[in-house]
């Protein structure tokens, strides 16, 4: 009789094959051996799709990347503060002289000297083109600032522009202030006096004076705004007197304000045109002038920094409540 054998049976180097099974028919293979074959499974087709390109034409091999390789870190977004900036969109009267719409072209022609990479363009309330809606309509999904060049607030600029902007939704649109009053305005203002002939030796003098001749408004906010910007030059000018006066709608008109001045003794009368180009209006103005009246303030530089403050403001005003405050103080 043989004791039974103490050998233990040798274990294949190989893990067993999904054939193992044993006398009831059933598989031997260990849960932990499926998984490792599933995983290398796995791997192959990962190394075999590798090589094959959308179209299913074969990748060359020196076109693929080991799995271990350090890919090169992908170029970084631009944050939204270099996205492009919004659109500064200029809006004008519209006038028939056709130096209007000449003296406008060179104004947003200082605004693009000062900032080169401001997308700027132009529409007019009426009369001359671009039309407002027309602009609005070019800019379609993109966001824009309507800086108005009117020099205050009248029914333009609380009815006008704000239906143009709801009127055209795909553009994401802010409002601006107008442009007075602003001390920016009496810069231009008072350079615009001198180039017509004002003398600083009549600053303070008992017989100058100067008649602020503006379009005229039946708003009183915009009457309002041309007292404050008289009362500002009167200031510049050494407290010379500065009555306004208008061309319509209001008073008293440019004739009847030099009238008055030179009752007081005011002979030497200067006129400074409170237009921001040529047009009837200012023609009308100038040739009530005893001299030379001082021209529109058109394209003065003065004029130019200020149309970039008032759209960098508007910007600032992210909130609705910030931008009704803003019309209301400008």
């Amino acid at each position: 009789m043989t004791e039974p054998s103490t050998q233990q049976p040798r274990r294949s180097p190989l893990p067993p094959t999904a054939t193992d099974t044993d006398s009831g028919g059933r598989s031997t293979v260990p849960l932990d051996s499926t998984a490792q074959l599933l995983t290398r499974v796995t791997a192959q087709l990962a190394t075999q799709l590798s090589l094959v390109s959308r179209n299913g034409t074969r990748r060359p091999m020196h076109r693929t990347r080991p799995s271990d390789t350090p890919r090169l870190p992908a170029a970084p977004r631009p944050s939204p503060a270099e996205a492009a900036p919004p659109t500064l969109l200029v809006v004008a009267h519209g006038s028939r002289d056709p130096q209007a719409l000449r003296t406008v072209l060179a104004l947003l022609d200082r605004v693009h000297d000062l900032r080169p990479g401001l997308d700027v363009r132009l529409g007019h309330i009426e009369l001359n083109q671009p039309l407002l809606p027309d602009t609005l309509n070019g800019l379609r999904g993109a966001d824009a600032v309507l800086v108005p060049l009117l020099l205050g607030r009248g029914h333009h600029v609380k009815h006008d522009l704000p239906a143009a902007a709801a009127a055209a939704p795909s553009v994401r649109t802010r409002i601006a202030a107008p442009l007075g009053p602003h001390p920016l305005l009496v810069e231009a203002l008072y350079g615009r006096l001198v180039e017509a002939g004002w003398d600083p030796a009549d600053e303070g003098g008992r017989r100058a004076a100067v008649v602020l001749a503006a379009a005229g408004s039946r708003d009183p906010d915009s009457a309002q705004d041309t007292r404050r910007t008289a009362r500002m030059l009167a200031e510049r000018l050494g407290a010379v007197p500065v009555v306004p006066a208008y061309a319509s709608a209001a008073t008293p008109t440019v004739p009847a304000a030099l009238r008055a001045l030179a009752a007081r003794g005011r002979h030497r009368t200067f006129v400074a045109s409170y237009f921001t180009a040529p047009g009837r209006f200012a023609s009308a103005a100038a040739s009530a002038a005893p001299r030379t009246a001082a021209v529109p303030l058109g394209a003065h530089p003065a004029m130019a920094r200020l149309l970039l403050h008032r759209y960098d403001q508007a910007l600032s005003a992210t909130a609705p409540s910030e931008m009704v405050s803003l019309l209301a103080s400008a």
